[in-house]
């Protein structure tokens, strides 16, 4: 709407001249734009913290078939949404620039409406587990009555035992002790990791809405361990937000041409969503099953494997990146062209080689850190557990540009030229950024390494 009605855009301008001065949106017009990007920003939210959870539930994960098929879905989940980037960055970006910005929104909205259709169409037959409880509730509900420590329930004659050691063993026995039967399973006891939270469930607190069963306490503890697997994809998405910011910089200094055909730098981020297109139906089509015939496992290649691979291409990712630019760099000193805003002789494909490396990263890592999710986070809280993965996409981008800012200004203070600043990017020492985040992906490459050596699977079908 605000797109197409005249009333509702800030007036229009001519940047290039002073007759027509150009204005910021303002007044309810801004709060008009920014409550869609918002709703925007909410609905991506919703849809892909939740669908993932709901399309693997579909699947029956006690037998090995529904396993191989779970994973066969979040492959093709991550293909889908490749498609539809590649859809977005083409066909809907050339009807904006040449048809108008109307146009591509209303191109969008009519998938989302059919997308609903779709979706809808299959209410009768889907899979349903009906949501209980809120696990952001009873993750806080069990870490707070852990620390309060409130006073301890009066134990049964019974159940006193001279040995502090065996308070919770013989309390656990106390037909007082609240215990709460689960699908996941009944825990009576509770397990030694994490010992620090089991005064949830032995301590009985001053508030009986804080009283935690033994099953919440696990289910607690079971998130809690995945938590690091999740830090150390924070890095790689770090990574990735250069795709769309120094890489496409690099790309407008090159040669874009492809024969007669002139491609926007804009447009590079078709490399790695068509390099996703094709590597997740090879690699569930025949990596799998090869590794399957290799290994004699029913996975094939393990869940925090296929992480791990990701994080390992992120770093040789950087590495291309940083032997790119010292060519590209190169090519500028050699052809005089290093303070010139003139297209350099050498082809912006040398850029792909770098979305090549971290597109099959992301493909690893993306597929790989939902299934392992959905397989090990409790069934009460695997939306939870899945969003998880996105909550990494974002503050992988935050901090890459924490990260610009810290190098600009300790290069800066050391009393050398900022090291991502000048006239031209040919003036950036981007090489040494690139470098540097080559290292840092090596270094959160091997803690990662350290959690996931002593990670043990909680589902017999993810570790085989």
């Amino acid at each position: 709407m605000q797109a197409r009605t005249a009333s509702l855009k800030p007036r229009e301008c001519s940047p290039s001249t002073t007759s027509i001065p150009c204005h910021e949106v303002g007044g309810g017009k801004a709060v008009m734009l920014f409550t869609g990007l918002y709703l925007v920003a909410l609905g991506v939210g919703g849809i892909k913290g939740s669908l993932p959870t709901h399309g693997a539930e579909q699947f029956d994960a006690n037998t090995p078939q529904g396993r191989k098929q779970r994973s066969t879905f979040f492959n093709y989940f991550v293909f889908c949404l490749s498609f539809g980037a590649l859809i977005a960055v083409t066909f809907v970006v050339w009807v904006e620039d040449n048809m108008g910005w109307k146009w591509g929104f209303s191109i969008s909205t009519i998938a989302v409406f059919l997308s609903i259709a779709i979706f809808l169409s299959g209410s009768a037959v889907y899979r349903n587990k009906v949501p209980f409880g809120s696990p952001l509730t009873t993750i806080g509900k069990v870490k707070a009555t852990s620390i309060i420590r409130p006073h301890l329930e009066a134990i049964p004659n019974s159940c006193m035992s001279k040995n502090p050691k065996n308070a919770i063993a013989n309390l656990t026995t106390s037909p007082s002790y609240r215990t709460e039967t689960s699908k996941e399973g009944d825990h009576q006891i509770p397990t030694e990791s994490l010992k620090v939270l089991n005064r949830a469930a032995v301590n009985k607190p001053a508030y009986p809405a804080l009283e935690c069963s033994v099953q919440q306490v696990e289910e607690v503890k079971i998130v809690l361990k995945i938590f690091p697997i999740f830090a150390c994809t924070i890095v790689l998405n770090c990574c990735l937000a250069q795709l769309s910011t120094f890489s496409v910089e690099q790309a407008a200094t090159m040669n874009t041409k492809l024969g007669s055909l002139k491609i926007p730098p804009a447009s590079l981020p078709v490399f790695p969503v068509v390099f996703i297109m094709i590597l997740a139906p090879l690699y569930d089509h025949f990596i799998i099953p090869f590794a399957r015939r290799v290994t004699k496992t029913e996975m094939g290649i393990t869940h925090l494997q296929r992480i791990g691979i990701g994080l390992f291409l992120s770093m040789v990712a950087m590495a291309v990146a940083a032997l790119v630019e010292i060519k590209r760099k190169r090519v500028a000193t050699y052809s005089g062209l290093l303070d010139s805003t003139n297209p350099l002789p050498i082809t912006f494909l040398w850029i792909a080689l770098q979305y090549l490396f971290l597109g099959s990263a992301d493909l690893f890592t993306l597929a790989g850190l939902l299934e392992f999710f959905f397989t090990e986070a409790p069934s009460s809280m695997r939306s939870l557990a899945t969003s998880l993965s996105w909550t990494s996409l974002a503050m992988g981008y935050y901090l890459s540009s924490v990260i610009v800012s810290i190098v600009n200004n300790v290069s800066e203070n050391s009393g050398h030229k900022p090291w991502l600043s000048g006239h031209t990017i040919n003036g950036y020492h981007l090489e040494r950024f690139y470098w540097l985040m080559c290292v840092l992906s090596a270094l959160n490459f091997m803690h990662y390494l350290l959690w996931a050596m002593r990670y043990k699977y909680r589902s017999a079908g993810s570790s085989k």
